[in-house]
């Protein structure tokens, strides 16, 4: 099993279990990108209450991006809930960095952005981001091989 954790810049920390049999590719990227250092300085840059916190863009505006992966929803029985991981696209095929955590159920994602993991500790701290907090960094590891 594959976890993560975000650290915020003011020190809280938001752990993650990935789903790296269910959505492969998309936990490969996102791992490649947190282990480089890709994320640490970006912000979450759209917070919308009782909707989703998203974060991972290069240019801060919601419209940056790295290297198109496709979407991973054919067979993944992973569901938009509360606390999910998700990666954020403008249509299939164009998920790249962004991604975002649910604050509440939305089945209307399901099957249209790939769900790859869910927050297992620190949804509290989801819940008072603002638009512009900053990942300090993001680590991806193996379970047996704890970088937090």
């Amino acid at each position: 099993m594959k976890l993560a954790i975000i650290r915020l810049e003011q020190g809280q920390e938001i752990r993650l279990e990935l789903y790296e049999h269910e959505a492969p590719g998309t936990v490969a990227n996102f791992e490649k990108l947190a282990n480089s250092g890709f994320y640490n300085g970006l912000t979450f840059q759209r917070v919308v209450r009782g909707f989703v916190a998203q974060g991972g863009c290069p240019e801060g505006t919601g419209r940056g991006g790295t290297d198109k992966i496709p979407c991973e929803t054919q067979g993944n029985p992973h569901k938009h809930v509360r606390g999910a991981l998700s990666m954020a696209h403008f249509g299939p095929g164009t998920g790249s960095c962004q991604f975002f955590i649910c604050y509440d159920t939305f089945d209307y994602l399901d099957g249209w952005h790939t769900v790859f993991g869910r927050v297992i500790e620190g949804m509290e701290h989801v819940d008072a981001l603002r638009r512009g907090d900053i990942m300090q960094e993001i680590s991806v590891w193996d379970n047996g091989n704890p970088q937090g």
